[in-house]
Order: structure tokens, then C-alpha cells, then sequence
């Protein structure tokens, strides 16, 4: 499960940036604390256009209001999403990266939850998630994909985002089903000190020591 990310830097990811400062794009900036149904950026088909969408699908068969989907659709299981109602013609016709600094998981007993960030071990900083965009009505909509977590995250949460590397970016965009994708993921992970849903910041994501006391 990803139910809380960092954006990238864009500008530092080895993308063309160029789009950034132009509509709808121009007022972005990095958030440090990105939740469901926010706009996200995404990087749609083959040719990775750069869109907006809102972090949370619907259906492009859905009737209702926004307020009518019910449907918790900001995650989709690698595993089973091409059997799903909700996910599977986008499955076919809705491949997506969705770019990341890192993201968050909790650990504990409710009421004393210890947040901690994931981001690469590796040397480039900007992670590449899996994700499905669905258009309903006028509103780009899209889910982040998500598998068993590896050895480098289990101990922190049993699900993670499918992270894809430069050839598996292209085998997901290109139709793969392969549920192996981004079992290779290389990352680390450090606690962070508790933070409200609204806040914001670069702070998010400093490490705090094992026995700092929880803010």
C-alpha cells in the first residue's frame, strides 16, 4: 500500500523539464506530503507525456458524482487489477509511470504510529511507480500499482509501490503482465518524526535518531 508520497525533483530526475512552466504546470512545486486524491503528475503511454491527474480512479463507466465512488482506488494490486471491474480495461489502455522522490509507511500500535521514509539506495534519486490513468468525464484519474514488499521493505509494511527500472518502465508501458515487476527495487528507509495530514515540507523527510520522543 502507498497512501502518501514525496514529489519529485523534476528538474533533477533526467527528464526534459520544459513542460514544467507552461499550463497547467506553471504554479508547481514540490510537495513533501502528496496524499489521495491530489493532482499528481504523471507520464502517460509510450511517449511519457507529462499530465496532471487526480490520485484516486474512477472509471470511465462510472454514472455518479465523484462522491458517489465509493471505491478505495488509489492503490491497485499488481497481482490481480487486470481482473478487477474497476481497473481492467485501463489495464489494457491506461499505462502510466508515476514519478516519486520516496514515500511514506507507519509502524505500531495506532494512536503512537511512527512514520518512515522510503527512497532509492541507489544513486539516482527519483523513483518510477506503476500506475493505471483513467479518464472519467473530463477528469484525468489514476491509481498507483502495488506488490508484495521485498526484503528491503517488509519489515516496514507487507505491500509497496511497483518501482520499475529503465527496462521494466518500458516492458509496463509497452503491456507487460508480469507480477515480477519491481521485486528488484533497491531502497532504504529511515523513521521521520510523526506529521499532520496538512503539513508540508523538505523537513518531512529528515531522519530522526531511534530514541528521539515523538513530536
Amino acid at each position: 500500500m502507498c497512501g502518501r508520497f514525496v514529489d519529485p525533483n523534476l528538474r533533477s530526475a533526467g527528464l526534459d523539464t520544459s513542460w514544467i512552466d507552461a499550463a497547467p504546470f506553471g504554479n508547481w512545486r514540490q510537495r513533501f506530503n502528496v496524499a489521495p486524491t491530489s493532482s499528481v503528475i504523471l507520464l502517460g503511454g509510450p511517449e511519457r507525456k507529462p499530465l496532471l491527474a487526480r490520485w484516486w480512479l474512477i472509471p470511465s463507466w462510472h454514472d455518479g458524482t465523484m462522491a458517489d465512488w465509493k471505491a478505495t482506488t488509489f492503490n491497485a494490486r499488481i497481482e490481480d487489477a487486470a481482473l478487477k471491474p474497476s481497473f481492467r480495461q485501463v489495464w489494457r489502455t491506461g499505462r502510466c509511470l508515476i514519478p516519486m522522490r520516496g514515500y511514506y509507511e507507519w509502524t505500531g500500535p495506532k494512536g503512537a504510529k511512527q512514520p518512515h521514509f522510503i527512497q532509492s539506495a541507489g544513486n539516482t534519486e527519483t523513483l518510477f511507480a506503476a500506475g493505471l490513468a483513467s479518464r472519467w468525464q473530463d477528469l484525468l484519474t489514476c491509481t498507483m500499482m502495488t506488490r508484495a514488499a521485498n526484503d528491503d521493505v517488509a519489515a516496514i509494511h507487507h505491500r509497496m509501490p511497483v518501482l520499475l527500472d529503465l527496462e521494466e518502465q518500458e516492458a509496463w508501458l509497452s503491456g507487460s503482465e508480469d507480477p515480477d515487476l519491481g521485486q528488484s527495487a533497491r531502497l532504504s528507509h529511515h523513521p521521520v518524526a510523526p506529521f499532520g495530514s496538512r503539513d508540508d515540507g523538505p523537513d518531512l523527510i529528515e531522519p530522526i535518531t531511534a530514541n528521539a520522543k515523538p513530536t
